[in-house]
């Protein structure tokens, strides 16, 4: 037998390392990535790993989990107070997992519920083919207003009283502005509906006090995944600050929850990223406000540069975001689908996005829109004033047409200045380094 790694393991270990420089040499700009922290990457690598849990801390299924328990009960603890929040369960895997657990335990099959559709921005989850589906719901659509990229109020509110649904379910992956939670309370308490804010882009956001505060705006119980603007490890989160002596409602929803994620959709729950969950959430209490203020000044920054160079930036009078987020309608430059390839090739990444105008059932392969986030180039210390640097070079792909291998090399330049993280522990630690253990 030999111990030398095999051609495959090789290529796989190769093929990863390729990818590390790459990316090392972009301007990732997906909405719904970021980067780690140093100490949360080494909660990655423990023996938390290989290990397996059932259950909640101090009622577990299995032995071996003493100082499991300790890691996740203070992951619980930072995460109540980071969100100034009664309950938390870390234990979901995905945003999705914390969706489709939610809705495990406040819906019934066949029940109905309200939320964003697709290409108004909606997540794939909350649609029929997503958790929502997989749940077994009916769902229905809120009314969307176009010019502001927001759920139209009034029309939204009649919506809710007409269909009584079970739940009122909020969040989007295109997510601009804030959700008009306050303004639809009234629609909602009167159907006596659940309400549940899907807060994965924004998470980071919330934490940091730059976006709205669901939990304390009427909604029930917030997820999220735990990725994008909150920079931790891939992963889920349910939040709730209702508390058992408020009322018998209150008392019930956290009943329900407690069994909606485990044993609903969770088994074991990849403890390692538990471990990783935890440091991030105590570099966000510390650095969180600093980073998403940054992340907002940056998003409105590139919107305005953008706007100023001829690219259709959606919601200009509205500061086009308050969020992480921009979109752009391209349809007038070109095919969304090939811009976004000519940008990957100059090591630009971004994606292709469904606009509300856009018809899911036609324009799924070549959308009207390119979706971008700056939490990332935010981590690694960029600001305003390279937002502008960023627009030229989106510019001379949307625009000018210049050749991709030419505006590449402007992209590495840029880059260069900027590969150590930010906004965490151990700050200015290389951002794209590849840890070799053997």
């Amino acid at each position: 037998m030999t111990t030398k790694p095999s051609e495959d393991a090789n290529f796989i270990r190769s093929t990863v390392k390729e990818h590390t420089k790459w990316f090392e040499n972009s301007l990732p700009m997906i909405a719904s990535e970021n980067l780690i922290s140093p100490l949360a990457r080494e909660m990655l690598i423990t023996d938390f790993v290989d290990r397996y849990a059932e259950g909640w801390p101090g009622r577990r299924y299995y032995q071996g989990c003493i100082y499991i328990d300790k890691v996740e009960q203070r992951t619980i603890d930072l995460a109540k107070k980071l969100f100034k929040a009664n309950y938390a369960d870390v234990r979901p895997i995905s945003g999705t997992v914390s969706n489709l657990g939610v809705l495990f335990a406040l819906t019934k099959p066949g029940e109905t519920i309200t939320a964003v559709d697709t290409p108004s921005g909606g997540h794939i989850s909350h649609a029929a083919y997503g958790a929502v589906g997989v749940r077994g719901l009916n769902v229905v659509r809120y009314p969307f207003d176009m010019k502001n990229m927001n759920i139209d109020i009034d029309a939204a509110a009649k919506t809710i009283k007409e269909v009584k649904p079970k739940l009122c379910l909020f969040g989007q992956s295109v997510y601009l502005f804030p959700t008009p939670l306050k303004e639809l309370m009234p629609a909602i308490e009167e159907v006596g509906a659940y309400v549940m804010y899907d807060a994965a882009h924004v998470l980071g956001l919330i934490a940091g006090g730059k976006f709205q505060d669901p939990l304390r705006e009427g909604a029930d119980v917030m997820t999220g995944s735990t990725h994008k603007t909150l920079p931790g490890p891939q992963h889920g989160i349910v939040l709730s600050d209702r508390k058992k002596e408020e009322s018998e409602r209150s008392k019930k929803i956290l009943k329900k929850l407690d069994f909606g994620v485990f044993p609903g959709v969770v088994s074991n729950h990849h403890l390692a990223s538990v471990a990783a969950l935890g440091v991030a959430l105590s570099e966000h209490i510390e650095f969180g406000s600093a980073y998403a203020s940054q992340i907002v000044k940056n998003a409105k920054a590139l919107g305005q540069a953008l706007y100023e160079k001829g690219i259709n930036v959606i919601a200009e009078h509205l500061g086009f975001t308050q969020s992480h987020t921009l979109v752009m309608d391209v349809s007038k430059l070109g095919s969304a689908t090939k811009f976004v390839e000519q940008l990957e090739q100059a090591n630009i990444i971004t994606n292709k996005n469904l606009l509300p105008w856009d018809d899911v059932n036609t324009a799924m392969d070549n959308p009207s829109g390119i979706r971008v986030g700056v939490q990332e180039l935010t981590r690694i210390g960029m600001k305003e004033s390279e937002m502008k640097e960023v627009a030229e070079l989106f510019k001379k792909i949307l625009v000018d047409k210049k050749p991709p291998s030419e505006v590449k090399k402007d992209v590495i330049n840029l880059k260069n200045n900027f590969k150590k993280i930010h906004y965490c522990y151990h700050e200015g630690t290389e951002a794209y380094k590849y840890y070799e253990l053997i």
